[in-house]
């Protein structure tokens, strides 16, 4: 898979059936996104309302030439009254991971929350265990700020995340 033909573009309707694989298939999501079944329509009710874009978050496809490898998305993080910055995240077919297609979407996300909003942060969270997402993000440049303490309950147990952040001006 050549990362130099992967691109992001605006959720289209027929799309949705892929991103309901992370939410109908154990092993589509797994090792790291699997959390249950739960509302499994809401990705098509917030398609028909907004095209899943909005002011305070977003989604968009990860898609090489005509294959669609999973999505990234994004939601506002407000810290006071007058500040918010973004938390993003991504989720790629199992088929597609490991091939550096998720580390170019994600520069590509923060390059595009950068150009289009005022923020000057961005951050990101994955499980301590995640270490392939755990360098994507740092190769993209974002900055490890900490480990979250059993700030995730999946499969029967709660587990530890990382937080990292990227500001205006540190992208690689």
């Amino acid at each position: 898979m050549s990362i130099n033909h992967v691109t992001l573009r605006p959720v289209a309707e027929d799309d949705l059936s892929v991103m309901e694989r992370f939410l109908m298939e154990p092993e589509t999501a797994e090792p790291f996104q699997w959390f249950g079944w739960w509302d499994i329509g809401r990705w098509r009710r917030q398609w028909a309302e907004n095209g899943l874009i909005t002011e305070d978050s977003g989604y968009l496809m990860v898609v090489r030439d005509d294959e669609r490898l999973g999505f990234v998305a994004w939601r506002k993080i407000v810290s006071s009254r007058t500040t918010h910055y973004w938390n993003m995240g991504i989720a790629l077919l199992p088929e597609a991971r490991g091939k550096g297609a998720g580390t170019e979407a994600q520069r590509q996300l923060v390059q595009y929350l950068f150009a289009h909003t005022l923020v000057i942060r961005i951050e990101a969270d994955t499980e301590v265990d995640n270490i392939a997402e755990q360098r994507a993000l740092e190769k993209v440049g974002f900055t490890r700020e900490g480990v979250l303490r059993s700030v995730v309950f999946r499969d029967g147990q709660w587990r530890d995340g990382v937080r990292y952040g990227i500001l205006r001006g540190e992208l690689g």
